[in-house]
């Protein structure tokens, strides 16, 4: 755990000396959350209000963009750029290493739900649900899930492949993974698809800990599932160069 401490401190010197990245993983979800949730442009499945749908969504953008998009693109140009043969060299293993990444980024996340939650309260939303301790447990499998997927490419895929990569199914999954547009608005094969994604079970899992709307257990075995399967199959198949 020495290691792993060590090379969190380490992510996240990295992370506060990339000013500009930072910025943008907190600004976006807000311009977001403050638009959408002004304007009634989107359909919001069972609720009533935009803003009851779009919190819980937007703060799994958030997760998404942070976990996966900007930890997985930076990982790949750490590998392109041989920083990460380097730390091959050292006692770090595989494994040590997406833990470290992991927790940098969960600790993001937690800034951006301290900045996102306050803004949603002005906004009219109206926590219902009283099951909070299963929110912060759906950001942490979230983060692991989306972490995991971040990382398996980044530690394939070459730096520019990779950065299409992770673009590309970022779009995907804020498309068609439940978090902006609901998916019961997707045609039937796309519905259905769509509740295995982890997207859709952490959007869900949030509105239903958060709003008190909506079934917990499946979206949670889902997430749950993910958020083992993707961090392991990282740490089993990443290549350091």
């Amino acid at each position: 755990m020495n290691r792993v401490a060590t090379q969190l401190r380490a992510e996240l010197m990295l992370i506060a000396r990339n000013g500009e990245q930072l910025f943008l993983t907190l600004i976006i979800p807000v311009i977001l959350l403050a638009f959408f949730g002004s304007v009634d442009v989107l359909p919001t499945g069972d609720e009533d209000d935009p803003i009851q749908f779009l919190l819980p969504g937007v703060l799994s953008v958030a997760i998404m963009s942070t976990s996966m998009v900007s930890l997985g693109i930076a990982t790949g140009f750490e590998r392109s750029y041989l920083v990460l043969k380097r730390l091959g060299a050292t006692p770090l293993s595989r494994g040590e290493l997406v833990l470290a990444k992991v927790f940098s980024v969960f600790i993001v996340e937690l800034m951006q739900a301290i900045v996102l939650i306050p803004i949603g309260l002005l906004l009219g939303w109206n926590p219902n649900g009283n099951t909070w301790p299963l929110a912060l447990a759906a950001l942490m499998m979230g983060t692991g899930a989306f972490a995991g997927i971040g990382l398996f490419l980044s530690g394939q895929l070459k730096a520019e492949i990779n950065l299409a990569a992770q673009n590309g199914l970022y779009l995907l999954l804020l498309l068609f993974g439940g978090m902006i547009i609901p998916t019961d608005s997707l045609p039937g094969f796309l519905g259905t698809l769509a509740q295995w994604l982890p997207s859709t079970a952490l959007s869900d899992l949030l509105r239903a800990s958060l709003n008190g709307v909506g079934a917990l257990l499946t979206p949670s075995l889902i997430l749950l599932t993910w958020c083992v399967v993707t961090p392991a199959l990282a740490a089993k198949k990443f290549k350091w160069s």
